[in-house]
Parts: structure tokens; sequence; C-alpha cells
């Protein structure tokens, strides 16, 4: 089977309604099972509508921070790389969390009945509603590709689940630990940059260049010329 388009992507977003969100929220620190039922008609067929249910498990969300190295982006590119630079210069209170979702496409089941689409969605959102699972959703979409239409789904889950998680992540001082404990990672990493070069001359250019470029050369003057100095003699 060929990968969507564009103009596939596009219209299953603009084509995916939840008319049943979960009832509560993601949960902050461990791992979320979602229970779908995605009602779509098919494309092929008059009044033949496909109920797909599975689920979809989302991990617990992390933290990322301007401060946090370039290894928390593997995989971009250097569009992604410059971008980050670029809050760790002009956003340093910044709050990201990241969430990541699998479709356990081998919990899938699905069935095919004739009636209208919006009679089959109104009779399963009845059907999942007296089964009082807070973690339901429905959802009426598309046939193909489906799976957008799902993710579609997790993007208005997370919206509604961020402010909860990071008040969350608040009560626990999260927010804190994180920025300490990558404040303490680059302390480690300049003291040993530092003793880097004081054993090799060749050292000291590439490590006044890192203190500009993190911001740190008014910090670590004095100790960098104090460097130089001892080399030159």
């Amino acid at each position: 089977m060929k990968p969507p388009s564009q103009s596939d992507i596009w219209y299953a977003i603009h084509n995916t309604r939840v008319v049943l969100a979960p009832s509560r929220r993601l949960e902050t620190f461990g791992v979320t099972d979602i229970h779908y039922h995605m009602v779509s008609e098919l494309m092929d067929a008059v009044n033949k509508v496909r109920i797909r249910t599975g689920r979809i498990q989302a991990h617990k969300p992390q933290i990322i921070t301007p401060t946090m190295g370039n290894e928390s982006l593997d995989g971009f590119g250097e569009e992604a790389m410059r971008y980050m630079e670029w809050l760790r210069e002009h956003m340093q209170d910044l709050r990201i969390l990241q969430y990541g979702f699998v479709i356990r496409k081998q919990e899938i089941s699905e069935e095919i009945v004739t009636d209208n689409l919006d009679s089959v969605a109104e009779r399963v959102q009845d059907a999942v509603c007296r089964k009082e699972d807070p973690m339901a959703a429905v959802v009426v979409g598309v046939d193909s590709p489906w799976e957008v239409c799902l993710l579609k789904m997790m993007v208005e889950v997370t919206s509604h689940s961020f402010p909860g998680n990071v008040r969350e992540m608040e009560r626990h001082q999260m927010f804190s630990q994180t920025s300490n404990n990558s404040s303490g990672s680059q302390t480690r990493d300049i003291e040993a940059a530092f003793e880097a070069a004081r054993k090799d001359p060749a050292l000291v250019n590439a490590l006044g260049k890192r203190l500009e470029k993190e911001g740190l050369f008014a910090e670590y003057e004095d100790r960098f010329f104090a460097l130089v100095k001892s080399h030159r003699h």
C-alpha cells in the first residue's frame, strides 16, 4: 500500500470529529491507555460503515528545555538545531512537554455495518458512554488514512492534558530539577574543558569560543585570561 499523499492527509485532518473525548487527562508520571472507537464510511460503498476499536498508548510526557543539548533533537535537521540555539538565547524559562504515542495495531478489531455514518456514530457513542470508561474516545473520520484521524484526536487530548500535566510537574518541582540538572551538567562540561585546555594550549581558543557561544564568557573571563597568561609563560 502506497503512503498517503499530502492531500490525503489534509483531507483526513479536516474530516475528523472527536465526538467523545476521554474525560480524564493523560497521566503525568505514567503510561496512559486510550481505548478508541473509530467510525468511518467506506469509500466504495453506500451506507457501509466501518467501526475500528483498539487502543493508543501514550507515554508519560518528558520535559524539554532550551538548556538541553542538541542530543534532545535526535533526527532533526539543521533548521531545528538553529531554532534550539535561538531558544537557549531568548527563552530560558520555556517549558515544552514531549508526548509519545504508540497505536497498538495488533489489538485492533473491526466490523462493517449497514447504516448511515451519523446513526452509527451515535450508537457507538451511546454504547461507550454506558461503559463509563474515562479513557474511551469515539472518533468519526475517513476510512483511509484512518490513522491520521487518530493522531488528530491525540493532539486534542494532549492539548487538554498539557495544563494539568504542567501543574502537577510544578508541584513536584520537576522543572527546577531539570534546570538544575542541566546547569550542573553544563558546569561539569566547562570544568572539563578548562582542564583539557590547561593541558593542551591548542584547545584554549576553542574554549573561549564555547564560553562566548553559551553566554558564559563574563562569568569565566578572569579564569580564562589567567589560563591564557599561564600558557604564554
